[in-house]
């Protein structure tokens, strides 16, 4: 809202729009001086319709106090905005997607100067592959542009509830993106996960044990990979899953709390047990051999000196596997996949499912429920198409 005041014989109008990275409140200003004759009825009318189109010049960025303050500038406040309000990796990732992708293209750019235009022009540039965080110079999926997009979106969107822009030139209804294409679920059928397993049998007993968890409880690999041996009750035969490994580069492993924040108690067969037993007898071995040398402390996956495996071992050492055995390839989170879908074939209530997987919403739990509809629908497709060619040859 304008605020005016009366300076001898003009008027100082003055509009706020927004606030600085130091939180500095930005403020424009205008002088108005009435024309000889004018009545004080009409001088006040007027500087009223003065105020009010002044503000509306401010807005839509004809006029703005912070016209100079460019994106780049803006990004530090913004990095300080969302701090809490997304995980510490998240934070990370956007750090490195501002840096290496949105400050070169658009951080010289005024607030108040980027349009639909110019996001459009980002979004063509991530999907022909002009733009690349690795130099390969090969077009992103629709998906990556699509997640870099929203980083974008975000920061605009903060500087718009901030004031210090009239609207989000980055809303989705302005921008054109890349089709999402297909939305697959990798998950392995019954025959492909007796044929990995049986493979499994000449593999470490801690990858045996890593490997078995992933397939039996549905953990995400950050989880598994911060397991200790305090979170398992081997008495009751289930695990407590509270936390989850990361790491920022520069910095040593660290843990925190899982996804959705909120810790869960898993049940585990008996086979299991037996397994994490053997390697917890395995492991105590090794320590004292290694006497100390030993790095470690009471983690359950562990590298060669004791200490705690990096959150993204699991992924390594699974896609190793794979290759070594000649195995199709596969994500290490598509045992999870599979962990749920084979509890939902078997008939498990999906709300169970959903909290043994620690899905925040129910939601997300049905993405399995359609995968295995769509499954369903190919097999009746085939069934029927093999009848019709045994009744045509019948003919």
């Amino acid at each position: 809202m304008a605020t005016i005041t009366k300076r001898g014989d003009s008027y100082r109008i003055r509009v706020s729009c927004g606030y600085d990275v130091s939180g500095k409140q930005l403020v424009q200003s205008m002088t108005w001086k009435p024309e000889n004759g004018m009545t004080a009825r009409q001088i006040e009318k007027e500087v009223k319709k003065q105020a009010t189109l002044f503000e509306e010049r401010v807005q839509n960025g004809t006029v703005s106090a912070c016209g100079s303050l460019k994106l780049a500038d803006f990004i530090p406040q913004y990095l300080e905005n969302v701090r809490g309000e997304i995980s510490v990796t998240t934070l990370e990732n956007y750090k490195r997607i501002i840096r290496e992708l949105i400050i070169p293209a658009l951080g010289h750019l005024k607030l108040k100067d980027i349009k639909p235009l110019h996001i459009q022009k980002f979004v063509n540039a991530l999907t022909s592959g002009e733009y690349r965080l690795d130099g390969k110079g090969k077009p992103y999926k629709p998906a990556t542009v699509r997640r870099y997009y929203v980083v974008l979106q975000s920061i605009l969107h903060n500087a718009y509830r901030l004031e210090l822009i009239a609207s989000n030139p980055a809303d989705s209804q302005k921008i054109k993106l890349p089709a999402r294409g297909e939305q697959t679920t990798e998950i392995y059928s019954k025959e492909e996960l007796a044929e990995m397993l049986q493979c499994l049998d000449n593999e470490s007993l801690m990858f045996q044990v890593l490997i078995h968890l992933a397939i039996n409880t549905g953990c995400r690999r950050g989880e598994l990979a911060a397991l200790e041996w305090s979170d398992i009750n081997f008495n009751e035969r289930t695990i407590y899953i509270s936390k989850s490994l990361y790491k920022i580069k520069g910095e040593p492993i660290q843990t925190k709390g899982t996804k959705t924040h909120k810790s869960r108690k898993v049940a585990i067969p008996e086979y299991c047990i037996k397994l994490l037993k053997r390697w917890q007898a395995q492991q105590a071995e090794i320590r004292l051999k290694l006497g100390t040398a030993w790095k470690g402390a009471n983690w359950v996956f562990i590298q060669s000196d004791g200490s705690v495996i990096y959150p993204t071992s699991p992924t390594l050492m699974f896609s190793d596997f794979l290759k070594r055995n000649g195995l199709p390839h596969k994500k290490f989170h598509a045992l999870r996949h599979t962990s749920a879908t084979l509890l939902l074939v078997s008939g498990a209530n999906i709300k169970n499912v959903s909290a043994r997987l620690g899905h925040a919403q129910i939601t997300t739990t049905n993405r399995y429920v359609h995968a295995i509809e769509e499954a369903d629908r190919v097999a009746g497709d085939t069934l029927g198409n093999i009848v019709s060619d045994l009744q045509l040859k019948k003919a």
